[in-house]
């Protein structure tokens, strides 16, 4: 069963920073590309950043500049730091990934739970 997990997020103030971290684990066979999607509260959900498995990332334009997603292929995980926090980016961030298990013909999407993120004073 292959499973992402995230782990980093919480309450910062403005202008700070966080991590956030996702694990897939269980039998897989190979990862794409991996990215991070957020959430905020009345709002349809939005891709953040997308890494390829060759370490090329892109952003969405509102978090260009000070976030960066980076990825350790060894350990299946992918980062997201993000620096400059502003109130707006307040939103359950997930992680996905588009992988292919041990055994299967074919890759597919895959998607975290989610880690609440909460920008405030």
């Amino acid at each position: 069963q292959v499973q992402l997990v995230e782990s980093g997020g919480g309450l910062v103030q403005p202008g700070g920073s966080l991590r956030l971290s996702c694990a897939a684990s269980g039998r897989i066979f190979s990862i794409n590309a991996m990215a991070w999607y957020r959430q905020a509260p009345g709002k349809e959900r939005e891709l953040v950043a997308v890494i390829t498995n060759g370490g090329i990332g892109n952003y969405a334009d509102s978090v260009k500049d000070r976030f960066t997603i980076s990825r350790d292929n060894a350990k299946n995980t992918v980062y997201l730091q993000m620096d400059s926090l502003k109130p707006e980016d307040t939103a359950v961030y997930y992680c996905n990934a588009n992988l292919r298990p041990t055994g299967a013909y074919s890759a597919r999407e895959y998607w975290g739970k989610g880690t609440l993120v909460t920008v405030s004073s």
